[in-house]
């Protein structure tokens, strides 16, 4: 199993996500046409994604309210798909992380993120764990960090494949758009 968190979620779900920053601070190109090649992928080999309640509630509240109904139906309609909730195993081990950083001196861990949002990346961190997933899907640099602590294999959708189809469509339209572009020149002189 696998975990996804809001951003690698509304790649998949949204048409109009915006791609995470790659190391540069530069978008991701084909961040969608990766999260769908990832999928692809994961069902082919019939790995199941998880998706944890406090990252299934942060996409929904960015998608809006008839969209997010229709990417839950789409999530409960799928078989690849699990929805976790954040139950007592996740909040054990919440509690755990979050006494181990007050026992090291900061109960934040070396975040610079609010208490709010520490708690809420934990919460997705636990989850993955006690349902041992063996990878997290993230560009959240908090989120990233909790779960490489505990020893989750964190995975950003830089390092993901581009299916190769999606880089001959890409390399098909800029012919296309050269073409169009030079026949256009030709036609203004």
């Amino acid at each position: 199993m696998v975990v996804f968190d809001a951003t690698t979620l509304l790649l998949l779900l949204a048409p109009d996500a915006s791609a995470p920053r790659d190391s540069n601070g530069n978008p991701v190109s084909f961040a969608k046409e990766r999260i769908d090649g990832l999928v692809a992928d994961l069902s082919k080999r019939k790995v199941k994604i998880i998706i944890p309640t406090p990252a299934l509630s942060e996409a929904l509240v960015r998608a809006g309210a008839v969209a997010g109904e229709a990417y839950l139906a789409r999530l409960k309609k799928s078989g690849w798909f699990k929805i976790e909730s954040f139950d007592e195993r996740a909040a054990i081990e919440v509690a755990e992380m979050t006494r181990s950083a007050i026992d090291h001196g900061d109960k934040k861990d070396g975040s610079a993120a609010t208490w709010a949002k520490i708690k809420y990346d934990r919460q997705i961190v636990a989850i993955a764990k006690v349902n041992s997933a063996s990878a997290i899907y993230s560009d959240d640099i908090n989120l990233s960090s909790f779960a490489k602590r505990v020893g989750l294999h964190v995975i950003n959708v830089a390092d993901l494949k581009v299916p190769s189809e999606s880089l001959q469509m890409d390399l098909l339209n800029q012919v296309t758009e050269k073409k169009y572009s030079s026949v256009d020149k030709r036609e203004d002189t």
